[in-house]
């Protein structure tokens, strides 16, 4: 069925329901003569008279009556589904697929998640955490949140998230067996938990700044993981020291069950995106997201090393 038969058999059934041509072109903002002809074109195609009419009257014959019957539930259903999507256009509504790295989780999402939930009740959020890039347009989500250059060239890319502070942080127990690092320099005779983000790939350096400068480090350590928050929850059992961000080592610093240490010469990461395919048309919990999750414009401008735990 194409467009215009779909378009003709709603019109009929607005026609049957007035049993008015005027009536039936005013709802439809069509005329009434261009009525009649759609309805005599729709009656040709069906091999069957549909309408009795007159100059003063119209009524059902027993084939349009018939007919009705049976388009009259599904002209609703789909007037409903129109409905319930201009509702949902209008307001957040539905499911919202959000695929975030483990830093953009902790860091742009849990702060607001919340307030997200209890603002739109209404909406469900899905995330899935994973540290590499994805298709999202392929595998059905409506945004991802990560480093800018994971987004498609021909995608939305919002801010969510500033440039993030390294936090270098260990366990109080770790510190009574060996004296906190006044310097980076100290690292060296500690256990770091390192990293090591492919199978056979090379284990990432620490990053400092002294004196504007940037200075990497390849340190030694009894533990090595793919994941910053597992670094951090070595680092809570006193495993060693980890590197990490501010957002990740925040609740355990509260606690105090971590201590941050080296924080005058721990640098700033590249901050996070929110990105999204279109411009036109964003459903209404997305935007709703996006206002909430947005970073301040205030931010942008601070000097950031790239993030070194987003892998391409």
């Amino acid at each position: 069925m194409n467009r215009s038969e779909l378009a003709d058999l709603n019109a009929f059934v607005v026609v049957a329901n007035q049993l008015s041509f005027r009536a039936a072109s005013a709802q439809l903002g069509v005329t009434a003569s261009a009525l009649s002809h759609s309805m005599r074109q729709l009656e040709e195609r069906l091999g069957a008279r549909l309408l009795h009419r007159t100059t003063r009257s119209v009524s059902l014959t027993d084939a349009g009556l018939r007919l009705l019957e049976q388009l009259r539930p599904a002209i609703e259903q789909i007037s409903g589904a129109l409905e319930n999507l201009n509702q949902q256009r209008q307001r957040p509504f539905g499911r919202l697929r959000i695929y975030a790295t483990h830093i953009a989780a902790a860091a742009a999402i849990a702060p607001v998640w919340a307030r997200f939930a209890s603002t739109y009740p209404d909406v469900h959020l899905e995330i899935l955490v994973e540290m590499r890039p994805i298709d999202i347009v392929a595998s059905s989500f409506d945004a991802g949140i990560g480093p800018k250059d994971w987004a498609a060239a021909d995608m939305i890319a919002v801010r969510v998230m500033g440039p993030m502070k390294v936090a270098v942080v260990g366990a109080p127990s770790y510190f009574e067996r060996r004296r906190p690092p006044r310097t980076f320099d100290e690292l060296a005779s500690h256990s770091c938990v390192q990293y090591r983000f492919a199978p056979n790939g090379a284990v990432l350096p620490w990053s400092f700044e002294r004196n504007g400068r940037a200075k990497r480090m390849s340190l030694a350590g009894a533990v090595t993981v793919n994941d910053p928050y597992l670094a951090v929850r070595a680092a809570v059992d006193g495993l060693g020291i980890a590197y990490t961000v501010e957002a990740l080592a925040e609740p355990f610093l509260r606690t105090g069950q971590l201590v941050r240490v080296l924080e005058r010469c721990s640098p700033c990461l590249e901050g996070l995106f929110l990105y999204y395919p279109g411009h036109r048309q964003v459903p209404a919990a997305l935007r709703a997201f996006i206002d909430m999750v947005r970073a301040p414009k205030s931010v942008q401008g601070m000097r950031s090393l790239k993030n070194p735990f987003f892998t391409d």
